[in-house]
């Protein structure tokens, strides 16, 4: 790859795109991170965790579907703005404590965070060389875990110096100082934009449909529900889990952002593998099955068990449920039909939310039921197990998938 226009390009959207995704995840998942205060300050149950992150998944799925047409009309950089103040006002309604507004936030905060994915995948998709897009689109993706980490350091800090809305308040002001800096790009970045694309309702059948139609994206489709439904589950309760065994909420995030942090390398690692030593099929088989094995062992969690221990076991699901986005979203961008690499990477990431949607309600029943955080995670784990091995399996004939 020759060094030019096109390469700094490329940089300057790769490094826009990165830190709009970091505050993507920061403002996602901080509510689920600082979980335990919130908790206890207005006196709910832990189940609701999975509630309200499940709300965030309905909303995702929503806007995902839908956000195909509004990222060709108004352009992806426009988008990612627009993400960046709905993550804002979901943790500002967030802060202010009422259940109301907090299920509110999660609707408002969930339609944020899905549009920050498919606008980057568009805008990346530009100018991504195709035989580097793995790399690309994960080193893009490092965010996320970058995002999470962050949470996991800052959230409790603030969270024991100036109280959980604090915390969720500065999050916020964060997410539209950012928005505001990414608007000298838009020009060059928004060039490619269709004002006169209309948003139909049909689009959501169309997003749906186009994804389902080839073997290619659905199974793409597939298993981004089992890897994004453990991912959030992952996120969303573990935290919690460590509190109830005895951790403190501080000792609990610096665990959660070790893990967060082993996630950042090991994305560039599997991006750089997918793009040269191995097939991108293969590459997320392989981390299916390490999710699967990780939360199993996590279900025999227990007050005996070495702080060591049960960080590195973090380590392992880290690794594999928060590396794979790069390696998937760009396959879902080089098979997308041309112009549609944001339609298209949405439909595939609404089945994710549809498995962010249900794998944390299951969690929820099976804590309700049982009260053992352990049994959630083995079953949520059960999906990507399955994953795992059909993907392994030598394709047939007729499925060309993760080639």
């Amino acid at each position: 790859m020759r060094w030019g226009r096109e390469t700094n390009l490329l940089l300057l959207a790769l490094g826009a795109m990165f830190v709009q995704q970091s505050f993507a995840s920061l403002g996602r998942s901080l509510p689920s991170v600082i979980a335990p205060a919130i908790i206890t300050d207005l006196g709910l149950d832990p189940a609701w965790v999975g509630v309200y992150v499940s709300l965030i998944a309905v909303s995702a799925l929503a806007f995902q579907l839908g956000c195909g047409s509004f990222i060709i009309k108004h352009g992806a950089l426009r988008m990612s703005q627009v993400a960046l103040v709905l993550l804002a006002l979901g943790l500002f309604a967030a802060s202010s404590g009422w259940i109301v507004l907090l299920a509110l936030s999660a609707i408002i905060g969930g339609g944020g965070s899905a549009i920050s994915t498919p606008a980057s995948s568009h805008l990346l998709g530009r100018y991504s060389p195709p035989k580097y897009a793995p790399l690309v689109f994960s080193v893009k993706q490092t965010a996320v875990p970058a995002g999470l980490l962050l949470a996991g350091i800052a959230g409790p800090a603030i969270t024991h110096w100036g109280g959980w809305q604090l915390a969720l308040d500065v999050a916020a002001f964060t997410c539209l100082l950012f928005a505001l800096l990414l608007q000298p790009t838009r020009r060059e970045f928004d060039a490619d934009r269709v004002p006169s694309r209309q948003f139909h309702l049909s689009d959501f059948k169309t997003t749906i449909t186009s994804v389902l139609a080839t073997a290619e994206l659905r199974n793409l489709s597939f298993a981004c529900f089992a890897f994004n439904g453990l991912q959030t589950v992952f996120t969303s309760y573990f935290i919690i889990y460590l509190v109830d065994l005895g951790l403190t909420l501080s000792g609990a995030g610096f665990i959660f952002a070790v893990a967060m942090f082993v996630a950042v390398p090991c994305r560039i690692v599997w991006g750089w593998l997918g793009s040269t030593a191995v097939t991108p099929r293969a590459m997320m088989g392989g981390l299916a099955l390490g999710m699967a094995a990780s939360t199993l062992v996590m279900g025999f969690y227990g007050p005996a068990w070495p702080v060591f221990l049960i960080g590195l076991t973090a380590c392992v699901l880290s690794a594999t449920a928060m590396s794979w986005h790069g390696v998937l979203l760009a396959e879902a961008a080089r098979l997308a039909p041309p112009g549609m690499r944001g339609g298209a990477t949405g439909g595939v990431l609404s089945f994710g939310q549809m498995g962010g949607l249900l794998l944390p309600l299951i969690y929820a029943a099976l804590l309700w039921l049982t009260g053992s955080h352990g049994l959630g995670f083995a079953v949520c784990g059960l999906p990507a197990l399955v994953v795992g091995i059909v993907l392994m399996r030598k394709p047939a004939p007729d499925d060309a998938a993760l080639r």
